[in-house]
């Protein structure tokens, strides 16, 4: 996996703190009621500074994706790829559903559709945690579940796609039974390519 390197001493305090901040505010007032001034009040970070380096909404919503993209996301290992698809489109599911991260992460995608910066780091975001998730299918072309010509990563869109057409598009509420239902649904396709 690649790793990025972050910033040492107080630079590095300043950007986890604005990350903070920034991560808080999309939390409490969503990606309209974002604002670099407001950052900087909730991380104590002089507004100057966060003008100078983050510019705008959109580029502490940049860099917070940067930084969320950098850091392992939970895989699941149950053993069987249809338990790995199931506790992944279950993990996603939850994490929307969640009063803390939900609104964080429709946040990000909100800014990613009005504007290209976001836009860029929402790609940037989902590439690096469909690479991690892939490890799920790489398993189990190992346990000789799949041919080693599948698409990995594929397979892993293919599980969480629905989960957000319900969330996005139809705005339709996730249930377990239809995250169970996507992960089925990849396991199939799977087997077919």
């Amino acid at each position: 996996m690649e790793t990025r390197k972050r910033p040492g001493g107080r630079s590095a305090r300043v950007r986890d703190d604005v990350r903070a901040a920034t991560l808080a505010e999309l939390a409490e007032h969503g990606y309209q009621g974002l604002s670099v001034d407001a950052v900087a009040q909730r991380s104590g970070v002089h507004k100057t500074t966060v003008y100078r380096r983050w510019r705008s909404p959109e580029g502490l919503i940049a860099d917070a994706l940067d930084l969320a993209a950098a850091e392992p996301w939970p895989i699941p290992d149950t053993g069987t790829l249809a338990g790995d698809l199931r506790a992944l489109t279950e993990l996603v599911r939850t994490g929307f559903a969640d009063e803390e991260a939900g609104p964080v992460a429709s946040a990000f995608i909100a800014a990613a559709m009005q504007n290209p910066a976001a836009a860029t780091a929402l790609h940037d975001f989902y590439q690096a945690r469909h690479r991690q998730s892939a490890e799920i299918v790489r398993r189990a072309v190992d346990r000789g579940e799949l041919p080693a010509t599948v698409d990995a990563e594929q397979i892993i869109r293919f599980a969480v796609a629905p989960i957000y057409y319900r969330l996005f598009i139809s705005r339709e509420p996730v249930t377990a039974e239809d995250a169970r239902v996507a992960a089925d649904a990849a396991l199939a396709a799977a087997r077919t390519l």
